[in-house]
């Protein structure tokens, strides 16, 4: 019975997460459409966007630390309905101000949903840790892959002013888990006040948690330099939006399955094992693509894919083993590995 309220409330996390980053990533492909419509450069719709990597991932060890000061429950629900609502709301909007407003305000829901979502799979956990830690962040880098073809079909197919439509399913499941995930009293004891510069030091002067901070950096310089800068490599090469489109959700599916399968790997190699083959495959996994684009473009198509796959292999395993050396500040670590990491280089390439 303890196994099956356990991995139900898994579930209901992971679907929240698979839905929240579905609407994270509604606004790349309609970004253009939207600039067009209230009279925008591409140039300020740029900056739009980097804004919003800044208030969704940077932020995030912030909202981890009141997320486990305070014994509530609130930050996943508000996170889900702020990234359901104001997310597809922009696609309404009809001056540059009110689109800024929607987008701090969706990024700000991804942001306050990630670090206590992750708390809550360790502390909800009793076994299989690495299994519950891969299915939901794996939901999360499925969801982000899906979320632009859903944005993307239904302005094609129903036009920009149906879009915001499509907040319905997150806030009826949003609703839904108010009686689906328990009250934190009801398997914590209320946290210690603390200072939040404090607990940050304590973070960042472990030797473990900088090491697994550093690897969570150098992934996200991999995926993001992937993500953001090869579709301009092959538009010069002459591929089309499609193919780039095509080739960006593989990749994007590529990386949750790897988090899904992660723990399965960690049985079969161990630990340490997976972690390294992840980091130290990658040169060669790198060197195959760069060999290979030019004249074998379909060998490169796949070894792109395979590198999202190992790429993101060790991720739930180094999640949890940050959380287990601190297991106090479990929402935090969230924040730093999965949100400020990413962000800080999403930012960076982006001001390339």
């Amino acid at each position: 019975m303890e196994k099956f309220k356990q991995n139900k409330i898994i579930a209901w996390l992971s679907a929240a997460h698979f839905t929240t980053d579905i609407y994270s990533g509604f606004l790349n492909p309609i970004m253009p459409f939207i600039a067009a419509k209230i009279g925008i450069s591409m140039g300020v719709a740029a900056l739009l966007m980097s804004i919003s990597q800044l208030f969704s991932q940077l932020l995030q060890p912030i909202f981890g630390f009141f997320a486990d000061s305070i014994f509530k429950r609130g930050f996943i629900f508000w996170g889900l309905l702020f990234s359901a609502i104001f997310f597809p709301f922009s696609s309404s909007a009809n001056n540059v101000w009110t689109l800024a407003l929607f987008i701090i305000l969706g990024s700000l829901g991804v942001s306050i949903f990630h670090p206590q979502g992750i708390g809550f799979v360790i502390r909800f956990t009793k076994e299989d840790f690495t299994k519950n830690m891969g299915i939901f962040l794996s939901m999360g880098s499925i969801g982000y892959a899906f979320g632009p073809m859903i944005s993307a079909s239904v302005a094609h197919y129903f036009g920009l002013e149906k879009i915001p439509f499509t907040a319905i399913p997150g806030v009826i499941l949003a609703l839904l888990m108010f009686a689906c995930v328990p009250k934190i009293s009801d398997i914590d004891k209320k946290p210690e006040k603390k200072n939040i510069f404090e607990v940050f030091k304590a973070i960042l002067s472990n030797m473990q948690i900088k090491i697994l901070i550093l690897i969570a950096i150098m992934k996200a310089v991999i995926s993001s330099s992937c993500a953001i800068l090869l579709p301009f490599l092959w538009k010069d090469y002459g591929h089309d939006a499609f193919y780039i489109g095509t080739a960006l959700f593989a990749f994007m599916l590529a990386g949750g399955i790897g988090s899904l399968v992660s723990p399965k790997f960690e049985k079969l190699l161990g630990t340490k094992a997976v972690i390294y083959v992840s980091m130290l495959s990658m040169p060669v996994l790198m060197a195959i693509f760069v060999f290979t684009y030019k004249i074998i473009p379909a060998l490169a198509l796949i070894d792109f894919v395979l590198m999202a796959f190992v790429l993101m292999l060790a991720t739930p395993i180094t999640m949890v083993l940050a959380q287990k050396e601190l297991p106090q500040y479990k929402s935090i670590i969230g924040g730093f590995l999965n949100g400020f990491c990413w962000g800080i280089v999403g930012v960076l390439l982006s001001g390339m």
